[in-house]
């Protein structure tokens, strides 16, 4: 019993680490903490990302002890360490059934759980094709994506948001929806998310079939009783042959069994143990295929070419699009660290192949000038290093990172549409000099009186693209001076005119 109060402890620590992580990661408290670190030290994220974007980024060099200690101990990471498998653990605690007998037989290996090495495969091979699409059921991408744009606003905007403002994220409910529905599936069958979905826990599975030290029951003490299997959270079945790349190491089985017939050793014998796995060579060929069909279907819809979304704005540093969409791993890190909450997740934005990737929308937040924490954060380097005077730029010879520019609507612009005073786009732009600027016209109103009013221009050798025009805007709901990612500084293509440039 003392090893599952080890093995709680530990669990209790890293799930502790986690929250600690996505609590700091914002711009009062970030101070240089490895906000990152549970994503780089995953390495599905670093193997994925390295065959979409054919290199690794340093941040995924912790995965590497992963990987070598996994071939050592097992797969000991999904039963000690993951934050999510941590709260499947809990929730299918809470729904456990009483009898033995019935957990027993809840607990057998199923030929569904095959199905997350058939994912796996399919998302190594849409991987080889440029698009990282792991981060749809890779454990830490999908907790990191709920806590940023569910848990974390909800407790926030339930306490006024005392902690980080009032946050509000597009299709916030969609994920709401699957996060709750992966740990209500706990409820059925414990773990059953680990068991049947995971990619991450297949690809550690695979490797822990090579693992050195393994558990095996002693067939001298051992007298069937089958209570080791009750409690077993990977269907692995410690009562008789154990399935090494099902085995979580939550040491349950251990602490079970009334005699003392479970112990964790090196190289048990072959008949206590097997590594098979039961794949069929005409089902991992499918899923290949699935793979590498997927991302041509993905991106027939709206992917980056022939035409870029005016409403799909990167954020400042973020790779050209097709780069950009073999390294983001939709983990909504960036989002959580933005400090105005302008960074969103897509929905249909950049296509499906884009799903959950960040993009800003000015009406609800702005790029801030100085700051540079999306690309601090960023575990693959979908959204390459910056620093802020790389970002602001240094006139005449550096140009300053765009990621749009901004367009006047005089249809709905009070000094344009209404001859009404409104000075607001140009007091709040922050470029220097301002790329809001304004002519002096004299109009002649309906009663036929005259007055000056000062209409407003956008300068597109200055604009950046930074949406607070946009975000302060005083027409409430669609907003008179609107950002597009025309200009972005990450595309060649997306520009306003054929010659000079940008512009």
């Amino acid at each position: 019993m003392r090893y599952l109060w080890l093995r709680r402890v530990y669990q209790a620590t890293f799930l502790a680490l986690f929250l600690f992580l996505v609590g700091v990661t914002t711009i009062s408290f970030i101070s240089g903490y490895p906000v990152e670190w549970f994503l780089g030290f995953d390495p599905l994220v670093a193997i994925a990302t390295a065959l979409a974007g054919h290199t690794l980024f340093v941040t995924l060099a912790w995965s590497l002890p992963l990987i070598v200690l996994t071939l050592v101990m097992g797969r000991f990471f999904c039963g000690w360490i993951c934050p999510m498998g941590t709260l499947h653990h809990f929730f299918g605690w809470v729904g456990k059934l009483r009898r033995v007998p019935d957990r027993v037989k809840l607990n057998a290996p199923r030929p569904a759980y095959t199905l997350k090495y058939y994912l796996l495969v399919g998302f190594l091979v849409a991987a080889v094709c440029g698009s990282a699409q792991i981060g749809l059921l890779d454990p830490i991408a999908f907790i990191w994506r709920a806590f940023t744009t569910v848990v974390m606003p909800a407790a926030d905007n339930t306490a006024y948001g005392v902690y980080q403002g009032t946050r509000h994220f597009s299709f916030g409910g969609v994920i709401a929806i699957l996060f709750i529905a992966a740990l209500a599936m706990n409820l059925w069958i414990p773990r059953l998310y680990c068991r049947l979905l995971c990619p991450l826990g297949a690809l550690l599975g695979l490797l822990s079939r090579f693992a050195l030290f393994r558990l095996q029951k002693d067939p001298d003490k051992c007298k069937d009783c089958n209570a080791c299997g009750a409690d077993c959270q990977g269907a692995a079945e410690p009562h008789g042959t154990l399935r090494v790349s099902e085995c979580m190491l939550c040491l349950n089985c251990q602490g079970r069994c009334p005699r003392d017939g479970i112990r964790y050793g090196f190289l048990p014998s072959p008949e206590l143990t097997t590594d098979r796995l039961d794949l069929t060579r005409r089902r991992t060929l499918t899923a290949a295929l699935g793979g590498l069909l997927a991302v041509p279907l993905l991106r027939a819809g709206s992917g980056s070419e022939p035409r870029p979304s005016p409403l799909r704005i990167r954020p400042p540093g973020a790779l050209d699009e097709p780069d950009f969409l073999a390294r983001c791993i939709k983990c909504g890190v960036c989002m959580k660290a933005c400090p105005t909450g302008g960074l969103q997740p897509t929905l249909t934005e950049a296509g499906l192949e884009g799903l959950w990737t960040p993009i800003l929308v000015p009406r609800l937040g702005y790029c801030e000038n100085l700051c540079v924490l999306c690309s601090a954060v960023c575990p693959t380097g979908a959204i390459a290093p910056l620093t802020v005077l790389k970002k602001v730029g240094k006139p005449p010879h550096q140009e300053p990172v765009r990621i749009g520019s901004a367009f006047i609507d005089r249809g709905r612009c009070l000094p344009w549409a209404m001859d009404t005073a409104c000075i607001v786009c140009e007091e709040v732009c922050p470029t220097s000099p301002k790329a809001v600027y304004f002519k002096l016209e004299t109009v002649v109103t309906r009663d036929g009186s005259s007055k000056t009013l000062k209409r407003p221009f956008v300068d597109l050798d200055r604009c950046v693209g930074c949406g607070v025009c946009e975000n302060h805007c005083p027409v409430y709901d669609e907003a008179a001076i609107r950002v597009t990612s025309v200009g972005e500084s990450r595309s060649a293509k997306n520009r306003i005119m054929l010659t000079g440039g940008r512009v």
